[in-house]
């Protein structure tokens, strides 16, 4: 008996591309570091039109969580999508190496600076810490499949890295944009630092609510600003705080000048508040009897005198429009020491601070009650005396949002220190930075929105800190006038140069008298040290201009939506000052990852996803879907589930890929390719659909929409493909001659179509499509990495359009729908054991009628006829408008070669077993169709 299954032309059962990507990923990273491939694609796109993707340096401390993942992998899909488009798009990592968190590390194993270890040991310790951090975050996004400079990362504590900080801090105030000033800003206790805006978060805290009465003093100058007072019993205005620490630095309250006030006789006394508020007023104090005994504005309250409710002092009632009827009485408690609209209020009339509090939160020692108590523990003090003193009027807890240091997680206070700033109003800095939002693309849209809110906002940029590691404020000031030297620019370069060569000790180790001369006794050096947002805000200064194969401007910058209050706003604020142009031409947000209910990702929850785990198990092309698949103009929901259903579609990708590169076994295009117009019908079809994809994909890369990618990738392996071409070609590829035209049309289609497709799906499943490359017949030397997009064919279509396709593709559905029910109550097997009727209108029938005898290869059936449909009588309707299709068990034999049912199998004696159109492959020329 002839084996039959031998005559096939069936694929290798053990093809190259394995399973168990994942275990396999580490190896392909191996064999990529040692071929230098960032390295080959640099060369490859020399001298080509470049495209600039700024990295945003991540903090070095801790190991990377999923959001750092997201971040990395849409950076790397974008550097990818350009080089695919022919850009030169070079990638440098960086990281953020400075700051509280990395000395707050070394303080646990070594202790404070100064104490058990001297200041330059202490900061020894961290840079060795802050590398180790880097060295551990590196291995994981370099896991990730991310493609760039790893070997040559830009660090912020790189000695010529801190040099260009310091030029960029002298280039600022140069500019003039640089001031030093004594005003209230974020203080951390914990962290003994002032703080800038953009390390500020805000969380839920529980706080005193306290409503206390400043008695007036003169209450005849009362009843000379309210003209229709009356009533008896003492005078008191009433404010109210969330802060009962900050009663201590009272120095006056503040009133609208423009809203009504009433004076309530409540009881035995008379208590004067905003009218708006007094019902609330009232509600907390729980008293449910009032009479209004004195109306007035509160311009005619202006400097009437108040007593502190426990010092022995006289405050002052002054006018501010930052009073509001939001909450509180409308007499707001103005202490200018801890706030900065009570700072510019009390500017306006002549009131200093008082410089109660200290770097540890402790109050002085000349502080009268208070002095060595801590801010966070005096509270209760301060309410217990209002109450004994009978100032405090009401007194309960509330729930509210409130600002914390976004390192340490405590709670800020506000505090008058000197400290260095950005000023935003000096030389129309604002202004310049708010038009400078115009010329920039936001990605979404709405980020344009975001930042201006922030920036209308936004105070003078303290860039002080009072830290050990950090890059020092290398300035030289007078020591009575506070004045820069006036050869500022000139010691800028000079530090500069020692510290390119030392690191920062240069600076501490500095005798003033080095670079100063005679001067050194007139001048002091500034020992606080610069924001961290300050080091990052530069690097447009420190890499994009410094580095060679970059350039100023970046094209893109990408990161989480926080940074519209962080990186995006201190960069474009140090290149306006510096510059006054942009840093980046465009911005791009993306959303912070949740969990599947919408839960931002929490240990204590045990909803945390960690992306190390993801890459071990599921493999890093798996976890580079999800991202590319998700939207991330908003929130990215990720779960177990999620990125299970995930890998579902990963590997409906990748066995699409592999039905194809099994299929062409054999295939040689320099010799076996046919002419795209020599190609069947159907597989002009497919190539028709590829280009038009490919032209959806390329737009979708461009555009960053890349779940669109995902979404129309996906649709066509299942719809296209897996639906219907690959199923249709089986068996032309199987049973036609290795040579004949049927089969290798179908090749060429498939290698062409290969070759578009490993590309589309290079820059986010890099792991897989760097597997498929040398697996495509052909001269596949080099990498995809460095390929360009792959130029489709467009065949001529005469026969049929692809609409007409689509119309075919619908009526393929159907009739598996028919078939599919039949199966499942037993009266047919699969669909080659059928034989069907399609009863068509007019318009389908003619359609059909132009696949002949293709219609059968197309449906999968042993025999399929069209009939007009008014013929139809006990046919099946479908959704197909003019289609009702009969199907029934064909009587005939199977052929053991095709396993189609045909009315020839036998009929040919040397061959018994098998149709004549095997017979014809097997003994013959092979058939040889054209038409479809």
């Amino acid at each position: 008996m002839t084996d039959y299954k031998a005559t096939l032309n069936l694929p290798h059962t053990e093809f190259a591309m394995k399973a168990n990507l994942a275990q396999r990923e580490p190896a392909m990273l191996e064999r990529w570091n040692k071929d230098q491939l960032y390295q080959q694609i640099r060369a490859a796109r020399q001298g080509r039109e470049q495209f600039i993707l700024h990295d945003g340096p991540p903090y070095a401390n801790g190991d990377i969580h999923i959001g750092h993942s997201v971040n990395k992998i849409l950076k790397d899909i974008i550097v990818k999508s350009k080089t695919l488009s022919g850009f030169d798009a070079p990638y440098v990592p960086g990281w953020d190496c400075h700051g509280l968190p990395i000395e707050h590390n070394v303080e646990k194993k070594h202790g404070k600076a100064g104490v058990k270890l001297d200041v330059k040991t202490f900061r020894q310790k961290c840079r060795e810490y802050a590398a180790k951090q880097v060295n551990g975050q590196r291995e994981d996004f370099v896991r990730l499949g991310v493609l760039g400079d790893w070997n040559n990362p830009y660090l912020t504590m790189d000695y010529a890295f801190e040099a260009d900080i310091i030029r960029a801090l002298g280039k600022i105030a140069e500019r003039g944009h640089l001031h030093k000033g004594f005003k209230p800003v974020y203080w951390s206790v914990v962290g003994g630092s002032a703080l800038a805006e953009a390390e500020v978060e805000y969380q839920d805290k529980t706080s005193h609510s306290i409503d206390v009465k400043f008695a007036f003093t003169d209450p005849d100058a009362v009843a000379h600003a309210i003209p229709d007072l009356t009533g008896t019993g003492p005078l008191s205005l009433v404010i109210w705080t969330t802060t009962p620490w900050t009663i201590p630095a009272n120095q006056a309250v503040s009133v609208h000048p423009e809203l009504d006030y009433v004076m309530v006789q409540a009881g035995e006394e008379r208590w004067l508040v905003a009218e708006a508020l007094l019902p609330s007023v009232l509600r907390r104090a729980g008293l449910e009897g009032h009479q209004v005994v004195g109306h007035c504005t509160g311009k005619a309250l202006e400097q009437l005198q108040l007593r502190h409710p426990f010092y022995n002092r006289q405050v002052p009632v002054i006018c501010g429009d930052h009073v509001t009827t939001e909450a509180g009485t409308g007499c707001v408690h103005t202490a200018p020491d801890h706030g900065i609209d009570d700072f510019s209020v009390g500017q306006k009339y002549g009131i200093g601070t008082l410089n109660y509090i200290d770097d540890n939160g402790l109050y002085r020692d000349n502080v009268e009650i208070f002095a060595g108590d801590h801010v966070y523990k005096v509270d209760d003090k301060v309410i217990a005396l209002l109450e004994e003193k009978q100032a405090l009027l009401a007194h309960s807890k509330i729930t509210h949002s409130y600002p914390h240091c976004w390192r340490t997680k405590t709670p800020l206070i506000f505090r008058a220190t000197p400290q260095w700033f950005v000023s935003m109003t000096k030389n129309q800095l604002r202004e310049q930075v708010k038009d400078a939002v115009e010329q920039v693309q936001w990605v979404p849209d709405w980020g344009r929105a975001r930042i201006d809110s922030m920036l209308a906002s936004s105070p003078d940029w303290c860039i002080s800190r009072q830290r050990t590691w950090g890059v020092p404020i290398a300035l030289f000031v007078h020591k009575q006038t506070g004045e820069l030297h006036p050869d500022t620019p000139k010691l800028i370069e000079a530090v500069a140069q020692r510290v390119e060569t030392d690191g920062m000790d240069a600076w501490f180790d500095l005798h003033p008298g080095e670079l100063l001369g005679d001067d050194s006794a007139e001048y002091e050096k500034v020992t606080d040290t610069l924001d961290v947002w300050f080091d990052s805000g530069v690097t447009h200064f420190a890499v994009l201009a410094q580095r060679e194969g970059l350039r100023y401007p970046a094209d893109l910058y990408l990161e989480g939506s926080d940074q519209h209050r962080g990186w995006f706003q201190s960069s474009l604020k140090t290149a306006m000052a510096m510059h006054g142009t942009p840093p980046y031409k465009a911005v791009l947000t993306h959303g912070f990852t949740v969990d599947a209910q919408g839960r931002k990702m929490s240990k204590s929850v045990g909803n945390v996803v960690p992306p190390q785990k993801v890459m071990k198990e599921l493999g890093a092309d798996v976890l580079r879907l999800w991202v590319a698949a998700t939207d991330f103009s908003g929130e990215m929901s990720v779960s177990d589930e999620i990125l299970k259903r995930t890998a579902d579609s990963y590997r409906r990708i990748r066995n699409t890929a592999r039905f194809m590169l099994a299929n062409l076994n054999g295939f040689d295009p320099a010799q076996d390719a046919v002419e795209p117009n020599e190609m069947l019908a159907l597989d002009r079809w497919v190539l028709n659909r590829a280009a038009e994809l490919q032209t959806d994909i390329i737009r979708a890369y461009d555009d960053y929409q890349f779940h669109q990618i995902y979404q129309k990738l996906h649709n066509f392996c299942v719809v296209d493909l897996g639906g219907f071409y690959l199923d249709i070609i089986k068996d032309r590829q199987y049973t036609t001659r290795a040579d004949s035209l049927p089969r290798r049309s179908a090749q060429t289609a498939l290698h062409q179509v290969m070759q578009a497709f490993v590309r589309w799906i290079a820059p986010i499943l890099s792991f897989t499509a760097d597997e498929i490359w040398p697996l495509i017949p052909g001269d596949q030397s080099g990498s995809v990495f460095y390929a360009e997009w792959y130029p489709l064919p467009a065949p001529s279509e005469t026969s049929f359009s692809q609409e007409d396709w689509q119309r075919i593709a619908e009526v393929k559905d159907a009739v598996n729908k028919v078939l599919e029910a039949k199966r499942g109550n037993g009266e047919l097997g699969g669909s080659l054991g059928a034989e069907v009727v399609l009863y068509c209108d007019e318009e389908l029938h003619l359609l059909l009628d132009r696949l002949g005898n293709e219609l059968r290869f197309v449906l999968i059936t042993s025999s399929a006829e069209v009939r007009p449909l008014i013929d139809a009588t006990e046919a099946e309707l479908t959704a197909v408008e003019g289609l009702k299709v009969e199907a029934r068990k064909s009587e005939y034999a199977k052929c053991a070669r095709c396993w189609h049912h045909r009315p020839d199998v036998g009929i040919h004696s040397s061959h018994p077993e098998i149709c004549g159109r095997c017979v014809e492959n097997v003994d013959g020329p092979g058939e040889q169709r054209r038409y479809a």
